[in-house]
């Protein structure tokens, strides 16, 4: 795997991790519905798999033709700090209503983890494909600022997690 989607996945995966260490020492919290009608932690960690499941599905597709998809230059940086702040401020968002429809209701905890373990690994799998000519290729698409490359998917699939994490730790109290 290229050095830098290599550093960028373990960065990823230690963030997930991490996450899921706070969750299991809570799991009579995982289907607790808030009071104020708000996501419980269940809802939330769904949405975060299933936004994953569907960037890895919609990279398997579009890495088919990496070679003939064009190069992210500035512009594509710019727009990819700006979500990065973006994700930073506590502010919503309402969720795609591809993602929102997609979202599953998990029987446990665990099997959400092995859901999210079988993306994370089709992830990886697919992140080895990639070669180092190819990084900059427009193979990701994110539903507000458009086509990115396979760096700032990545990217963006940690600030998504860092985005949801107060949220996480608020439904854990």
């Amino acid at each position: 795997m290229n050095s830098k989607l290599n550093q960028l996945y373990e960065k990823l995966e230690s963030q997930r991790l991490q996450l899921l260490e706070k969750v299991k020492l809570a799991p009579e919290r995982f289907n607790v519905q808030p009071e104020d009608n708000r996501w419980s932690l269940h809802q939330v960690l769904a949405h975060l798999v299933t936004a994953e499941k569907l960037s890895v599905m919609y990279l398997d597709k579009k890495i088919q033709g990496i070679d003939e998809a064009g190069n992210t230059g500035i512009i594509e940086d710019m727009k990819m700090m700006v979500l990065k702040v973006s994700q930073r401020l506590p502010l919503k968002f309402t969720a795609p209503k591809k993602v929102v429809a997609s979202t599953p209701s998990y029987i446990s905890l665990n099997e959400l983890i092995d859901d999210w373990n079988t993306t994370r690994q089709k992830l990886k799998t697919l992140l080895e494909t990639v070669q180092d000519h190819q990084l900059k290729r427009k193979i990701f698409k994110h539903f507000v600022i458009g086509k990115l490359n396979i760096v700032h998917a990545l990217e963006f699939l940690g600030e998504h997690i860092a985005h949801h994490l107060p949220q996480i730790n608020r439904l854990l109290k």
